[in-house]
């Protein structure tokens, strides 16, 4: 019996435009990605309707119709461009709901219990992808490392390997962007 590709393998050939290999990774990822949507979900409103399967079909449609193929260089690359995507999901859910809402609930997460934990209400998704992409601004590589760890699901050994950092750097990083957000979302600038 033979050995299933590795992840890394069936990405890069999906690269190169074997849809089969598409097929075949399906599988391979999809309890991954399911975890992390129902962990990132959790963290939610109560009365969220959109569930994990959903976002991680909405995540597939996404990588799918690509008007460039992405080439993809691992399994850490396609968790973080999923993360990406997750977050880019979950912010534009959040706001056709506002929208529909006329500005009542959106969805509400915190990043961590670390982040945010003396705020009276968990903040709302929308200012929390703002305080996100004012950290990018600010520092992009923080700000990654914040998407990889929080929308990716990524420890920080394998953020240290998608980025190409030591695992004592992305430590230092994920603690100063913590409190640099934690700031951000209280309003203390």
């Amino acid at each position: 019996m033979t050995e299933p590709p590795s992840i890394t393998r069936l990405l890069v050939n999906w690269s190169n435009g074997d849809r089969a290999a598409l097929d075949e990774l399906t599988p391979q990822v999809q309890q991954e990605l399911h975890a992390l949507a129902r962990i990132y979900l959790s963290r939610g409103r109560r009365n969220q309707t959109l569930q994990p399967t959903a976002l991680i079909n909405e995540v597939y449609l996404r990588l799918i119709d690509q008007s460039q193929p992405i080439q993809w260089q691992c399994r850490s690359h396609f968790f973080a461009i999923a993360a990406r995507l997750m977050r880019q999901v979950l912010v534009d859910y959040a706001r056709a709901h506002r929208a529909v809402k006329r500005g009542g609930e959106a969805v509400a997460v915190t990043l961590d219990e670390r982040v945010a934990p003396s705020l009276c209400q968990a903040p709302d998704l929308l200012d929390v992808d703002e305080a996100l992409t004012r950290l990018e601004h600010w520092d992009e590589r923080k700000g990654k490392i914040i998407e990889l760890r929080y929308f990716g699901g990524m420890s920080r050994e394998e953020i240290a390997t998608a980025c190409g950092l030591t695992t004592a750097t992305v430590k230092r990083d994920l603690r100063l962007a913590e409190a640099w957000l934690r700031r951000d979302l209280r309003g203390e600038s």
